[in-house]
């Protein structure tokens, strides 16, 4: 389960980065309130992850129309929260206005798609929660998965989320053009 801790004080981001340095295998981020959220990371939730990226990578390669990033790269929305999703994609354009020293450190944008595991570590209610908040910076589509009840929900602005239950690969156009996502490998693990 993911621990939440309110601070007396706001954490400095070079504060949440020592935290972090100081404490592999746990991801740390902040919502736009201050509160602190710890996460450790298991075996089959960075399994998990890998297989997911595994399957956006080669897609953003193929299409040419954005970048994809990693579990471990921390972005800061427009609202002041650092969040961490499992996978993420962002148009090629957005990415591009970046600095160069923007693009070194943690990202400042929203990304365009992000994808959240649910595992024993995050459940799935706080995971609606942190996607709503991309949402509400500027996410075109979130997506959740969750391994063990097997269901996907995909949430776009404005629209309520959808629900797959049991879904063998789920379709993300018109937002990721052309990218079908597997379920077989997270399912069936």
């Amino acid at each position: 389960m993911a621990i939440i801790l309110t601070m007396t004080r706001p954490i400095t981001d070079e504060e949440l980065l020592e935290l972090a340095r100081l404490n592999p295998g746990y991801q740390f981020e902040r919502d736009a309130r201050g509160e602190m959220i710890v996460t450790p990371t298991g075996g089959e939730s960075g399994r998990h992850e890998a297989q997911l990226n595994g399957q956006l990578f080669p897609w953003a390669e193929r299409e040419g129309r954005g970048v994809t990033f990693s579990p471990s790269t921390m972005f800061i929305l427009p609202d002041g929260s650092r969040f961490m999703p499992d996978a993420s994609w962002v148009q090629s354009e957005l990415y591009n206005r970046l600095t160069a020293e923007q693009r070194r450190g943690w990202v400042p944008l929203c990304p365009d798609a992000v994808f959240e595991l649910a595992s024993p570590s995050n459940r799935a209610a706080e995971l609606r929660a942190k996607l709503r908040t991309y949402l509400d910076n500027g996410a075109r589509v979130g997506v959740l998965i969750d391994p063990e009840s097997r269901t996907v929900e995909v949430y776009r602005p404005a629209r309520e989320p959808q629900l797959f239950t049991d879904p063998k690969t789920v379709a993300l156009d018109p937002e990721l053009p052309g990218f079908v996502l597997d379920l077989r490998p997270l399912f069936d693990a």
